[in-house]
This record gives C-alpha cells, sequence and structure tokens, in this order.
C-alpha cells in the first residue's frame, strides 16, 4: 500500500512545491523555505521545531481575544452538528446569522441597524463599493459614481479593494486601479508634515478631500473611503483636526462617508469600532478580522439606516452575495467571540489598562537614537525609525531597515511587523504587562542592533 500521510517534518517542503502564498516573493521564499506555525496559546505561537514566539502582531490583526478559546471552537463543533452550512438566499436565514446581525448592530451605534454578511475585508469592501452606486442610482443620481480614497491606505486584495488601496506596488500588478477611483493624500505629519504643526497640517490633509471632490464635481462623487487609522500602510494615526474636518466636507458636499474598521473595529482602539473612537457615523462600514478573531473567515458591511431605507425601499433586489454570506459556522464562531469580549470587558481593559501601558512602553523608546515617534491608541501602535530626529528626515531606502529590525525581533522570540521604517504592533486584547515589556525590550534590542549594522 502506498503511504499517503505526509510527515510533518516534509511539510516545508510539500509547501514550496505546491503553495503559493500571499504578499511574498516566490523565488525567495522557494530558495529560503517557510516557517510551519503548528500550535498556539494566549499570546504565543510555537512552530514546528518548537520554538515560542510572542505574537505582538496578533496574526494579521484580528487574534483579538487570542489564541486557544476552548469555548469558540465549541460553538464551531455544536453548529457544525446542528446545520453544517446553509445560505442566506432565496430567502433564508439560520438562527447564527440572524443573532449575529442582531448583536453587530447592538454594538455599532443607533445609526447602523443593518449589516451584509461577506467572508472577508476585501469582500466587503468590493460590496459596498457597489452598493455605495446603487444608492445614488436609486435617488435618481446615477452619475455620482467616483469614489476618492487615500494614497497609502489599505482596503484588500480584490480588484475594488487593491484600486481603491493607495498603494502604488499593488497597483503595478493587474493595470489598477480600475476607473472611477481617485486618491488624495494620508494625514501623515511625520513623513509629510513639513513645518505645519499636526493640527494646521490635519485640515491641510482632509481639504484636500474638499479639492477632489470640487475638482470632480459633487454630482459625480459616491464616497470617500478611508480607515480610522490606517493599518498596514503603517499605523498612521491622523492629527486630531482631520476627521471633524473630512464629516463636515462629506456633509457639505453629499457624499457618502465610508469608515474602514476592518482593522479598527471590535475594540482594537479602545471602543467597539473607529468611528466611536473619533466620534462620528459613517454611511458605510466594512468589517472583518476582530469579528470572530479570526477563527473563522467572516466579514460585513454595516449599513447605516440611511442607506438601508434606500435599499429596502427603491432598489428592491440587489444582486450582489455570496456562497458563504452568514455562514452558520463562522457566525457562531464570531457570536462566541463577542460574547468573550463582552464579559471580559475586554474592549475596556483595551482603552483604560493595557491599552496606556502599551503606549507607555512604546513611549519609553522615543529616547533611542533611532527611533522619531511612537504612536499609538488602544493596542494599534508603530515605531518610526528615522535618520535624524530634529528635522524628522527618513532613511532613503526605508524598506530593508524596517524588515532587517522585524526579523532580528523574530529570531528572539517576538513577531512584529515591519511597513518600511515602522514597526507595527497589534497584540491580542489578553496580553500581559509583562508581556508588554518582554516585547518593548526585545525591539530595544533589534534598534541598539540597528545603529551599529552595516543598514545604518
Amino acid at each position: 500500500m502506498t503511504e499517503t500521510a505526509s510527515p510533518l517534518s516534509n511539510l516545508a517542503a510539500i509547501d514550496a512545491a505546491h503553495h503559493l502564498h500571499p504578499f511574498n516573493d516566490m523565488k525567495k521564499l522557494a530558495a529560503e523555505g517557510v516557517r510551519v506555525m503548528n500550535r498556539a496559546e494566549g499570546v504565543y505561537i510555537w512552530d514546528s521545531t518548537g520554538k515560542r514566539y510572542l505574537d505582538a502582531f496578533g496574526g494579521l490583526w484580528c487574534v483579538n481575544v487570542g489564541y486557544g478559546r476552548a469555548s469558540i471552537v465549541e460553538a464551531a463543533a455544536a453548529q457544525m452538528r446542528e446545520l453544517p452550512y446553509y445560505n442566506t438566499f432565496f430567502g433564508s436565514t439560520t438562527p447564527p446569522a440572524a443573532l449575529l446581525a442582531e448583536k453587530i448592530c447592538a454594538l455599532a451605534g443607533p445609526h447602523m441597524n443593518h449589516v451584509f454578511f461577506t467572508n472577508s475585508g476585501s469582500e466587503a469592501t468590493d460590496t459596498w463599493f457597489r452598493l455605495a452606486r446603487v444608492y445614488w442610482k436609486a435617488l435618481g443620481q446615477g452619475t455620482k459614481t467616483e469614489i476618492i480614497a487615500r494614497r497609502n491606505g489599505y482596503h484588500g486584495s480584490t480588484v475594488a479593494g487593491a484600486s481603491l488601496g493607495g498603494m502604488k506596488y499593488m497597483h503595478e500588478q493587474g493595470n489598477l486601479p480600475i476607473e472611477g477611483i481617485h486618491h488624495i493624500n494620508q494625514p501623515y505629519w511625520y513623513g509629510e508634515g513639513g513645518d505645519l504643526s499636526p493640527e494646521e497640517f490635519g485640515l491641510k490633509a482632509a481639504r484636500e478631500l474638499e479639492s477632489k471632490i470640487l475638482e470632480l464635481g459633487a454630482e459625480r462623487v459616491a464616497a470617500f473611503v478611508a480607515e480610522p487609522i490606517q493599518g498596514a500602510g503603517g499605523v498612521i494615526i491622523p492629527p486630531e483636526s482631520y476627521w471633524p474636518e473630512i464629516v463636515r466636507i462629506c456633509k457639505a458636499h453629499d457624499i457618502l462617508l465610508v469608515s474602514d474598521e476592518v482593522i479598527c473595529g471590535f475594540g482594537r482602539l479602545g471602543s467597539w469600532f473607529g468611528y466611536q473612537h473619533y466620534g462620528f457615523e459613517p454611511d458605510l462600514a466594512p468589517i472583518a478580522k476582530g469579528l470572530s478573531s479570526g477563527y473563522l473567515p467572516i466579514g460585513g458591511v454595516l449599513v447605516s439606516d440611511r442607506v438601508a431605507k434606500v435599499l429596502i425601499e427603491e432598489v428592491g433586489e440587489f444582486n450582489h452575495g455570496y456562497t458563504y454570506s452568514g455562514h452558520p459556522v463562522c457566525a457562531a464562531a464570531a457570536l462566541e467571540n463577542l460574547r468573550i469580549l463582552e464579559e471580559e470587558a475586554l474592549v475596556s481593559r483595551v482603552r483604560d489598562e493595557i491599552g496606556p501601558y502599551l503606549a507607555q512602553g512604546l513611549q519609553s523608546l522615543c529616547d533611542h537614537e533611532a527611533v522619531g515617534e511612537a504612536p499609538s491608541i488602544g493596542l494599534m501602535g508603530a515605531v518610526q525609525i528615522t535618520a535624524d530626529k530634529a528635522s524628522r528626515r527618513r532613511y532613503e531606502k526605508p524598506d530593508p531597515i524596517g524588515s532587517a529590525i522585524r526579523n532580528h525581533c523574530l529570531a528572539n522570540g517576538v513577531i512584529v511587523r515591519a511597513t518600511a521604517d515602522r514597526m507595527l504592533f497589534s497584540p491580542p486584547f489578553i496580553i500581559s504587562r509583562s508581556e508588554v515589556d518582554q516585547v518593548i525590550d526585545t525591539l530595544r534590542q533589534a534598534l541598539d542592533w540597528f545603529v551599529t549594522s552595516d543598514l545604518r
């Protein structure tokens, strides 16, 4: 009999032979091999050699309640035994999908009472993109089709998502962006603020939206989309003057405001949603990641009453959806995840306890000669590597610097992320103070190594 089982020791070779990875240099990965992760608990993850890592990035911004939550596993297993799958097409629903929709809307604020389920943040982006255009057409304003987004923003990697995201390296593959999408500058004061104060720069960055609306014509603009805090772009936290001005501009010109909550949602900033932290009410809000803490794939779009009323009363059938929209097993896992967040008061812990402690630790790194700033809100933070503190000058080739510092941390058992010359953090909400200390100490050691390296 032929042996069909694959030994764990051979997984790296099997992976290299058959698995094409997202966002990886495939030739380099094939040459260097992969790291096989095979166990996790709390804030830690182990590879196949038995090495333990503190995951200070929470998977991909998403493992909010930490690894190894048996009750989420049990909720999914129970749902699989009861009803492993049914669709939400043709007038059908399932108990977990209906209950999850109710629960999310209860957390989202009084103006948000509907949700459309997807399987990921990227699909959520494609969904609101169509919704916005359908909304305006139903109101007899079919010319309002153009969407404005931000450079260096990230909204997923589907065709619409990658187009809306303002990352040139993604646009270079696939002839993107598609038509009807425009970009304005990001509110990145440290790198682009020049001699302006943060408050002055925040207003300047926001008013680029108004200039673009006037350039295109408000009668052609459907929506503006932005992350409350840019995630993959480098944890870019806007000045306090930014969001109030954005809200004013959207209202003045009657365009939909879309808050991308895929990262900021479900407690990451110490509030249930990023728009709540900044005190505004968006018209649409894509969600994913922390909705299930990454245990199973699920996403969606929060739809405001303003938009939902038109969809229900004027549009009728919205010809859009996914086979697994509101998948009952994923919805059951998400419901249990939200129960944990609530019952363990993890969102308030992020706001009042562990978030401020992480901020204190990151700020302590600002005395290092290689650090320009270390901003954070809740459990979302960054450390900016600088070539010169006084002038805020960055290195001409920042990409290898961040990657090298990240790899140094990884070799010493801590997982962080690097975006060019910014080190990024989004740990699980259950991280302890001593574990935060470990992250900060490990990064400081990596910074000390960097200033003596050939990369400097």
